[in-house]
C-alpha cells in the first residue's frame, strides 16, 4: 500500500508504534484521533472472536466524514451483520477476505484470490481506490456475496484446517519412507496449527455452514470405516470357507 503511494495511520490495543515507524506508517495511541484523523478507508484487521469487542471500542462519534470501512476475517456474514448494527448508516461497508496470508503470499499477492462483497457502498471512487491496490498486486478479484463466500470457506478453509488439526493430535511427523502424499499431509498439519486455535473456532462458530460440514465429514469417514469393515468380513468368510 506504501509502494502504491497511500497514506496509512494504525492504532491498535497493542503498542506497536516501534513496527510502524519501521514501515513508514503514522502510528496513533489514542483511537479518537485515530477516527478524527482524515481517513478514506478504516481496514479492521482482528481475530475472529475479538471482533465484537474491538467495534465495541471504538469510539464511532469521533468519525468527521464519511467513511468506507473494510475487514478481513476470514468469515463473512459475521462480520457483515455486526458492521450493519454498529456503523453509522453514512459509513460504507466492504467485506473483504484476502484468501492468503504470510506463508502462501511471501512471495507476492500475483494470483491470489481476494474476495470482497460491496455490502453497502455510496461512495464508488473511494472502494474502487481501495480495490485497486489488490488488482495492482496482481490479485484475482472475486466479488461474490457473504453467504456464498460462507459457503465455499466451509467446504475448503475449514474443512482444510479440521483435517491438519486431527492430523496434528495423531502427532503425524515424516518418516523415511514417507511418500510425497504423506509429506504432503505433514505440511498440511505443520500449516494449520501455525495459525492460531482462536482463527480455527471462529471460522467454525462465526459460520453457519461449518457445523454442516463438520457433520459430513462424520459420515464420511464412518462410511469409509465401514467399507474397510465389511473387506475385513468378507476377508474372514474367504479364510474360514477355506479351511
Amino acid at each position: 500500500m506504501i509502494k502504491q503511494g497511500h497514506t496509512l495511520r494504525a492504532t491498535s490495543r497493542s503498542d506497536h508504534s516501534q513496527l510502524c515507524q519501521d514501515l513508514g506508517i503514522s502510528y496513533l495511541r489514542d483511537a479518537i484521533a485515530f477516527l478524527e484523523a482524515d481517513n478514506d478507508v478504516i481496514l479492521i484487521c482482528t481475530s475472529i472472536l475479538s471482533l465484537p469487542e474491538v467495534l465495541k471500542s471504538m469510539p464511532l462519534h469521533g468519525l468527521k466524514r464519511q467513511t468506507l470501512f473494510a475487514d478481513v476475517l476470514s468469515v463473512k456474514e459475521y462480520p457483515r451483520d455486526l458492521l450493519l448494527k454498529v456503523l453509522p448508516e453514512e459509513s460504507d461497508i466492504l467485506c473483504t477476505h484476502p484468501m492468503f496470508g504470510p506463508e502462501s503470499a511471501k512471495d507476492g499477492w500475483k494470483d491470489l484470490a481476494f474476495v470482497y462483497d460491496k455490502v453497502r457502498v455510496k461512495d464508488e471512487a473511494t472502494c474502487s481506490s481501495f480495490l485497486r491496490i489488490f488488482e495492482n498486486e496482481g490479485c484475482r478479484m472475486l466479488q461474490m456475496s457473504c453467504e456464498e463466500h460462507d459457503k465455499m470457506a466451509a467446504r475448503s478453509q475449514f474443512l482444510t484446517h479440521t483435517i491438519g488439526r486431527v492430523l496434528s493430535e495423531m502427532e503425524i511427523k515424516s518418516t523415511p519412507i514417507s511418500t510425497k502424499g504423506f509429506e504432503s499431509l505433514v505440511q498440511l498439519k505443520e500449516g494449520t496449527v501455525k495459525d492460531s486455535f482462536d482463527l480455527f473456532s471462529g471460522l467454525f462458530l462465526c459460520n453457519r455452514f461449518a457445523k454442516e460440514e463438520l457433520k459430513n465429514l462424520e459420515i464420511s469417514f464412518e462410511k469409509v470405516k465401514l467399507k474397510l469393515l465389511d473387506m475385513m468380513n468378507v476377508r474372514q468368510d474367504i479364510n474360514d470357507s477355506n479351511l
